[in-house]
């Protein structure tokens, strides 16, 4: 195609296999930690800065966080952490005008109970966007690569993080691009508002 240029994928021009022409390399860093304590309905997220939630409640199968949030394009958002799936699952709610229909990011990650009405997330770089109808897209390939050749994360997680989106994807994608589908098929059936 005339005017197009694909990426060549080797080691000897710089172009990395999993970003457009053009796209800044991703900076390497530590995974991001975040805390939630369902007393105080608090977060405090990976700068460390606390704040309030609307609403926050434990299930069997993982933890309900919903916030307001001052955002042009977002009125509130709703996330569930699914330790067995090593997911977090979150709805951003859009304001008029900006609504694109029902996205869910799913972030690969460890998740789960760390003290009594405590809860602790590590996202582990990669994620999964799926809208209804449409393919799965993987994204965040090129930082969890980034952070495993500074030495961030080692193999083995950097390994089980990719196999783990790519069940993630194909579990989507098999279920007719249905995310709520593919969860009450492991089990597990969300609640969103």
């Amino acid at each position: 195609m005339v005017g197009l240029r694909m990426p060549q994928r080797n080691s000897t021009n710089g172009v990395h296999p999993y970003r457009s022409v053009g796209a800044k390399p991703a900076t390497p860093h530590r995974p991001r930690l975040e805390f939630f304590n369902l007393a105080e309905l608090s977060w405090t997220d990976y700068h460390g800065y606390l704040h309030q939630v609307e609403h926050m409640h434990a299930e069997p199968w993982g933890l309900y966080m919903e916030r307001i949030v001052d955002n042009p394009r977002f009125r509130y958002i709703e996330s569930w952490m699914l330790p067995e799936l090593s997911l977090r699952v979150t709805v951003y709610h859009q304001r008029p005008g900006h609504d694109r229909g029902q996205t869910y990011y799913l972030d690969i990650g460890d998740y789960g109970p760390v003290g009594p009405k405590k809860w602790r997330a590590e996202g582990h770089y990669v994620h999964v966007v799926a809208r209804p109808g449409q393919v799965p897209e993987l994204l965040g390939i090129d930082e969890l690569l980034a952070a495993h050749a500074a030495g961030h994360f080692d193999s083995v997680r950097t390994q089980t993080a990719i196999a783990r989106a790519a069940a993630v994807v194909d579990g989507i994608a098999g279920c007719g691009h249905d995310v709520d589908r593919w969860l009450a098929a492991q089990g597990v059936a969300l609640s969103w508002l």
